[in-house]
């Protein structure tokens, strides 16, 4: 005798809900970390703008304001005679019309180098980036090598090279007897006219550039400096943006060349002119104050001109190559 089995009705299948986690919200916990970063990024923001503040609130000081205790962030007095002293309008010549001699000379000088390490730095830049040859990565690391070589090292070398160059200042074709390219604008701008460090910005953000894309340029018959400038460099924007920020502000800030090579006043930089005032015991505050606000204007001027391009040339370069 047989039994047959009655089917038995399928089990209900159990289904398991994640409970939602009982900790802190993620809403809530991004804003706790948001309230954190603002309270360790306003205190520090307000620690490095503090001294621009102070420097342009004494700038509109007297003398005798300006170094009383507690420091007065809003001027009492407002005066605009520094201003006037420094430009030479109206008043007893101080920086008067040289004034605007050292900011032309700066704006010469940093616009200058700026343009030529833009161009020579792009140039080797890409060639280390998108061009193979026997010792590339070498020759590189020796580009690197420079760069931990402190500037002090090389400053006689520069000062003696410059000193000798033929047939200028004076020198004969074997470069004596005469100053050379001191005292001169070719002095102040060529030896900063390539930077490793501009070419190691560049090369990196163009390591990132598609090599498919400049091959199918040479496929349609493009030579490589077509390639480089029509190609490579728009897409280079915004490293460019942020060596040229980072050019100008070193060309314009530089005291330390210029006091060593030119010695005549009409080719004076703008730090090296508000040195003039810094004298021991009879300092004119007020008009080196006034000078040093107008002088931070230019970098100011062009930082908000391009952080945009500065801040993404930055990221990238940091991210990519």
């Amino acid at each position: 005798m047989s039994t047959t089995t009655a089917p038995q009705p399928p089990q209900p299948v159990e289904v398991v809900t994640a409970l939602p986690d009982p900790g802190i919200p993620p809403r809530r916990r991004r804003r706790t970390w948001l309230w954190l970063a603002y309270l360790v990024l306003v205190p520090g923001a307000l620690l490095f703008v503090a001294p621009f503040a102070w420097l342009v609130s004494a700038s509109f000081q007297r003398i005798g304001d300006m170094f009383s205790y507690p420091p007065q962030w809003i001027p009492q007095d407002p005066s605009l005679d520094g201003y006037r002293q420094f430009l030479g309008i109206g008043q007893e010549f101080a920086g008067g019309p040289q004034a605007w001699r050292w900011f032309l000379n700066s704006a010469f000088v940093a616009t200058s180098v700026t343009v030529l390490q833009l161009f020579f730095n792009s140039l080797a830049a890409y060639v280390f980036a998108k061009r193979q040859f026997p010792g590339r990565d070498l020759i590189f690391a020796l580009f690197l090598i420079t760069m931990m070589i402190p500037g002090q090292i090389t400053l006689i070398p520069n000062y003696l090279v410059l000193k000798h160059v033929p047939l200028f200042g004076g020198n004969d074709i074997f470069g004596q007897g005469g100053s050379g390219w001191l005292d001169s604008y070719y002095g102040l701008i060529l030896p900063g006219a390539v930077s490793a460090f501009g070419i190691f910005l560049l090369r990196q953000y163009m390591v990132s550039i598609p090599d498919e894309l400049l091959d199918a340029a040479r496929i349609d018959g493009a030579s490589e400096l077509r390639i480089y400038a029509r190609i490579v460099l728009p897409l280079c924007r915004p490293a460019l943006a942020a060596t040229g920020i980072f050019t100008f502000q070193g060309a314009w800030e530089d005291f330390f060349w210029p006091l060593i090579i030119v010695s005549s006043p009409d080719k004076y930089t703008a730090p090296l002119g508000l040195a003039l005032f810094v004298v021991e015991n009879r300092t004119q505050w007020d008009v080196l104050m006034a000078g040093s606000v107008i002088a931070s204007l230019p970098m100011i001027v062009v930082f908000i001109i391009f952080q945009r391009q500065f801040i993404q040339g930055i990221a990238v370069s940091g991210l990519k190559g």
